[in-house]
C-alpha cells in the first residue's frame, strides 16, 4: 500500500499537466498536503493527545495530518471519485477497517437517474452526510476539529439518492449505510443503517442543514439503536464575516429493548473575519456533554463534560497555500486530562500547519 501511495503522489507532475492540456477531459486530478506541528502543555510521553482527538494529534513532533492524491471522473450522466491518503488524519480514523482499505478517502460512483431532474445515486465510499467540518483542513474555519467533528463520522460507506432542486436552494438526500464510520461492518451485526440530509439555501449568505442517522453500532446479540441529529447553519453576516453555528443530539438505547435513552449533545460556534485578501482571523466556542460515555468514555463521575474556546490565524501565502496558527484550550468537570503525567481538568495546546492545494 506505501508503494501504491508514493506512486499516486509521484503521478501528479504528469496526471496536473494532462489534465491542464485536456482541458475538455472529463477526467481531474487533484491533490492536498497538510503538515502541522502541535504542542500540547501536557507534554504526553506517547506524543499523542487525548484519545477523543483525531486530528492533528501528535504532540511534538512535525507531521502530516493529511495528504490526498485523487481523481475524478464528471459527465452529464455519471460521476466518480477515487482518492488515497496518508498521514495521522488516516492513522486514527481508519484504525478499525481492514488494512487494505486505511488508505482510502473516497471511492464511489454515480449515475443520474432522471433525465428532467438533478436526482442521482452514488455508492461507495463518500465524505459524510453529517457536520459543517471536514477531514480537509483548508475548507474548515478553523485549524483543528471542533469537538463535534471528531467524533461524529467523517466518511460513510453505502448507497445514497440525492436531489438538488433546479433553483439550488433545497437538497435532499437518504443514504443506507454500513454504520457509523463504517466500511466494515461489525462482525456479528446484520442491522441496517440509515441517514437523511436537508439543506435549504435561500440566498448565497445563509445555509440550513439538518442531517439524521439511525443505526446499531453493536452486535445484533446486543442491539442498542442510536438516533442522531445534527443542526447547523452558516450566516454570511458582511462581507467580512461568517458565523457558524451547530447544535448535535444523540440518544442511544442503555441496553438491548431498553425504553431508557443515554443522551448526549454538543452545541458549538465559530465566527471568521477576513481583514485583508490574505488574512483570516477566527474565534470558537464549543461544549460536548456525555455524560453516560456513548461517545467519549472517560470511567469519571461526570463523565464527558467539557468545553472549549479557540482562537485561530491563517495567512493565504498564496490562493492554494495555507498557513495557519491556532491556540486552543479544553476544560473538563472531572480530571480527565494529563499534565505531566498528574489528572487535570484542562488541556491547553497550539499548533501550526502549512497545507498546498494541487
Amino acid at each position: 500500500m506505501k508503494k501504491i501511495l508514493v506512486a499516486a503522489f509521484l503521478a501528479f507532475g504528469f496526471t496536473t499537466i494532462y489534465a491542464q492540456e485536456a482541458s475538455k477531459s472529463p477526467i481531474t486530478f487533484l491533490g492536498y498536503i497538510e503538515g502541522y506541528y502541535s504542542y500540547d502543555f501536557g507534554k504526553p510521553e506517547n506524543h499523542t493527545k487525548s484519545g477523543f482527538i483525531y486530528n492533528h494529534n501528535r504532540s511534538n513532533e512535525v507531521n502530516l495530518n493529511l495528504g490526498i492524491a485523487k481523481v475524478n471522473y464528471s459527465k452529464e450522466n455519471v460521476r466518480a471519485n477515487f482518492a488515497l491518503m496518508a498521514g495521522t488524519y488516516a492513522q486514527y480514523n481508519m484504525a478499525a477497517e481492514q488494512d487494505l482499505l486505511k488508505n482510502v478517502f473516497e471511492a464511489n460512483v454515480g449515475v443520474k437517474i432522471s433525465k428532467e431532474h438533478n436526482l442521482w445515486i452514488d455508492a461507495g465510499v463518500m465524505p459524510s452526510h453529517i457536520g459543517f467540518e471536514s477531514a480537509i483542513g483548508k475548507d474548515c474555519m478553523t485549524l483543528t476539529r471542533s469537538l463535534g467533528a471528531d467524533n461524529t463520522p467523517y466518511y460513510e460507506a453505502g448507497v445514497k439518492i440525492a436531489y438538488t432542486s433546479k433553483s439550488e436552494k433545497w437538497y435532499l438526500a437518504a443514504m443506507y449505510l454500513n454504520g457509523w464510520q463504517r466500511i466494515q461492518k461489525i462482525d456479528g451485526n446484520q442491522t441496517p443503517a440509515f441517514g437523511t440530509q436537508v439543506t435549504f439555501k435561500p440566498s448565497s449568505s445563509l445555509s440550513l442543514n439538518w442531517s439524521t442517522y439511525i443505526g446499531n453500532e453493536q452486535p445484533d446479540v446486543d442491539k442498542k439503536w442510536r438516533y442522531f441529529n445534527d443542526f447547523f447553519g452558516t450566516f454570511k453576516i458582511t462581507e467580512k464575516t461568517s458565523l457558524v453555528a451547530g447544535f448535535d443530539i444523540g440518544a442511544q438505547q442503555s441496553a438491548k429493548g431498553s425504553s431508557d435513552y443515554d443522551v448526549w449533545y454538543n452545541p458549538s460556534v465559530i465566527v471568521q473575519y477576513k481583514p485583508t485578501d490574505k488574512i483570516q482571523l477566527a474565534a470558537r466556542g464549543e461544549y460536548y456533554q456525555d455524560k453516560n460515555g456513548v461517545i467519549i468514555a472517560t470511567g469519571t463521575p461526570n463523565g464527558f463534560k467539557t468545553y472549549g474556546f479557540s482562537a485561530n490565524f491563517d495567512y493565504l501565502v498564496a490562493n492554494n497555500i495555507m498557513f495557519r496558527l491556532e491556540a486552543r484550550t479544553l476544560n473538563s468537570k472531572d480530571d480527565i486530562f494529563l499534565k505531566s503525567n498528574t489528572p487535570t481538568n484542562s488541556n491547553v495546546f497550539v499548533t501550526a500547519s502549512l497545507a498546498i492545494s494541487i
